[in-house]
């Protein structure tokens, strides 16, 4: 039977991942398809992560799962956009013990099932974990980091890189650098503005609320309204000319060192105004969000701090747009 998600408003819970628990991963939507791209998994609980290139797909119609074609190479962190119907894989986190940055780059196509190599990013912004957003031809990167060692006091290399990649020409461009280097950060375009919101520098818990803004026309980074909580592992999603917010990690809280956070919060991109919304039927970071007509989907992240990655999958569909 279809699942009709739009017809609904608030949260609703829908069939959890199939392959199991999935963070830092990264997600894209095609049509009424959502793909959650890589990320980490627990293969054996005593030694820790490891980075998986497995892809699956979400038919947000049917409430079902199924199995793409798993990227060529396995990372956690990738930057990922959909553009014109295809989705792009720029960079991102792999390795061992310690997480290095890849310049490697590619492009799926959906009706073949396939993945194509791009020519690498050029040397010196590669990173993984970038906000990232689309407006026509170009793909937009912000911050990341190149090297993440999981663990407590593990090194984490923020950056404040911005550049952008034409999906036609295949050309990169630098531009302005952020205010400050973040990471795990949100982005999102709306309009002419490149937004970059929350996100953490060099670690879990040096969480920050501020939120850039960047006119794509004048080529120039302003200051808006803060977010009412700063946080890091933030998972961001557009709908209308408004950016939603969820969870993250970093709560000081006395609950530990790095508590996660169930807040949902939407920034008025018109009015540079917050406003807090029903929080998240269960707190996560290190999730990902992608909209599908309307509906915000969010499936996959982890519930502890810096770890403990579940199968969740739920929706988030507006009361106001």
């Amino acid at each position: 039977m279809a699942v009709r998600t739009g017809a609904r408003r608030g949260w609703r819970t829908l069939a959890p991942i199939a392959s199991g628990p999935r963070q830092e991963h990264s997600v894209a939507a095609v049509g009424d398809d959502v793909y959650v791209i890589g990320g980490v998994v627990v293969a054996d609980p005593a030694n820790g992560f490891t980075t998986t290139g497995r892809v699956e797909v979400y038919n947000t119609r049917h409430d079902t799962w199924s199995d793409a074609a798993p990227l060529p190479v396995a990372m956690n962190h990738p930057n990922v956009a959909a553009v014109d119907g295809r989705i792009y894989l720029l960079g991102g986190l792999s390795g061992g013990a310690s997480w290095q940055a890849l310049r490697d780059s590619f492009v799926y196509e959906p009706r073949a099932d396939r993945w194509t190599r791009l020519p690498s990013m050029p040397a010196g912004i590669e990173r993984g974990s970038a906000a990232t957003g689309v407006r026509g031809t170009r793909v937009y990167l912000a911050g990341g980091m190149r090297t993440l060692v999981p663990g407590p006091g593990g090194l984490q290399d923020t950056v404040d890189t911005v550049s952008s990649y034409d999906v036609v020409t295949g050309r990169w461009k630098a531009l302005p650098s952020l205010p400050q280097a973040r990471d795990h950060v949100g982005g999102a375009v709306v309009g002419t503005t490149f937004y970059v919101l929350g996100g953490r520098d060099r670690g879990q818990v040096n969480v920050r609320d501020t939120v850039y803004a960047y006119d794509l026309n004048s080529r120039r980074w302003s200051e808006r309204a803060p977010m009412p909580t700063a946080r890091g592992g933030v998972a961001t999603a557009v709908v209308g000319t408004r950016i939603y917010t969820f969870g993250g990690e970093g709560k000081h809280d006395g609950t530990g060192p790095d508590a996660v956070f169930s807040e949902t919060e939407a920034y008025d991109t018109v009015r540079d105004r917050w406003r807090r919304l029903a929080p998240m039927p269960v707190p996560r970071h290190g999730t990902a969000a992608v909209t599908v007509c309307g509906t915000i989907h969010l499936p996959g992240g982890g519930i502890a701090g810096g770890g403990s990655p579940v199968d969740v999958n739920d929706a988030y569909r507006p009361e106001h747009r």
